[in-house]
């Protein structure tokens, strides 16, 4: 099939000239905010948010590699996690290493004041493709229909006007007061802004995945990086591909910023519900091991136990400051009370908290059965 001239679309000054508080709109983003409030006050409730970032952030990364066709399972990312040096997937270690993108920027973030500086964005590039460049230099960069081959976009060509482009969204992300929009609006016009300079040859989905719940927790809606799009997205990445286009051939802003108030608002109230199952299940696990192993009970185990769904001798030995029989001893009391399953790989033991595992698989499944 020959190809046809993608029409031209002129990346707008930010905002860009559009009514974005239309009734439709402020409808939606009313419920958006009030799921999103709700989520950062039920995760307050967590006494340790690593736990949250450590085992949401995987759950996040799983999802927005699915979305370009990165597929591992849960079981494989996590053992891959565990155990670095065996041999994994291409899969598991790309997943892996869009966890470590994400982490990489909220740190940045967090010690940068809440800025969200460009060079953050390179060195998050630079770490989930494991390369050295910037942004795109070469010509002739298009986004093709995976179906028909017919380029639906080109995307802005030349270094020095992405460089510029990508100054000017850096300014627009980081002044709160330049634009008088909710924070949730401006993030997406942020996300559309990001995807239409795509300013890098490969992982710009990812980053502007990244880039959502990076904004999310500079604007105080979220105090840690916990609500994630991606899996909303891969349930509807038919409808996220022609609205991100409808906007660029029909300036049609108001549908996408629907859509993407629509996937806060769904999204938050799925992780609410993770959430709750987890803070439920850590007071479960408390009373268990406080009630059947109280010699062994002391926060920093508990922690752990949720903080690595999977875990070794070695967590417990570096979290616990214990020995290795003492940490062995805890493991196999912890296998033998049922709070954890001992699994083999290799000469290597490891520890899955098994009921943690089946609520992330839960809280996943019900996300794809309400889509289908």
């Amino acid at each position: 099939m020959t190809n046809t001239p993608a029409k031209s679309y002129f990346i707008p000054n930010l905002p860009p000239p559009f009514e974005f508080e239309t009734v439709p709109v402020l409808k939606a983003l009313a419920k958006a905010n009030r799921a999103l409030a709700e989520l950062k006050g039920a995760a307050k409730a967590i006494p340790n948010q690593a736990i949250l970032i450590n085992t949401l952030s995987l759950q996040e990364a799983m999802a927005s590699s699915e979305i370009e066709n990165i597929v591992t399972t849960q079981d494989e990312l996590y053992r891959a996690d565990l155990f670095p040096d065996s041999p994994s997937s291409p899969a598991a270690k790309e997943v892996a290493l869009y966890r470590d993108a994400l982490r990489l920027g909220f740190e940045s973030v967090r010690t940068n004041r809440g800025i969200i500086a460009n060079s953050t964005i390179i060195d998050m590039f630079r770490l989930l493709k494991r390369r050295d460049d910037v942004y795109r230099v070469l010509p002739g960069t298009e986004l093709r229909n995976d179906r028909t081959g017919e380029t639906v976009y080109v995307p802005p060509q030349g270094f020095k006007v992405i460089e510029a482009q990508m100054a000017a969204l850096e300014a627009f992300i980081n002044d709160d007061d330049a634009c008088p929009l909710d924070p949730l609006i401006k993030m997406a016009i942020v996300h559309h802004q990001f995807e239409s300079i795509h300013p890098f040859p490969d992982g710009n989905g990812r980053i502007g995945r990244i880039l959502n719940v990076l904004y999310l927790t500079r604007t105080g809606l979220l105090d840690t990086p916990i609500l994630y799009l991606s899996r909303y997205i891969t349930s509807t990445k038919g409808d996220y591909y022609r609205l991100l286009q409808d906007v660029r051939d029909q300036d049609a802003w108001e549908a996408w910023t629907l859509y993407m108030l629509k996937a806060v608002a769904e999204t938050a109230e799925t992780t609410l519900q993770l959430v709750e199952g987890l803070r439920d299940l850590m007071a479960d696990y408390k009373l268990r091991i406080r009630r059947d192993l109280k010699k062994i009970y002391s926060q920093d185990l508990l922690n752990n136990l949720f903080r690595h769904p999977y875990t070794r001798i070695e967590y417990i030995m570096r979290d616990l400051d214990v020995s290795r029989p003492t940490a062995t001893k805890y493991l196999e009391l912890l296998t033998a009370s049922h709070l954890v399953t001992k699994h083999s790989a290799g000469r290597n033991n490891y520890y899955i908290n098994t009921p943690l595992v089946a609520l992330f698989m839960r809280t996943t499944s019900s996300r794809q059965s309400a889509k289908t």
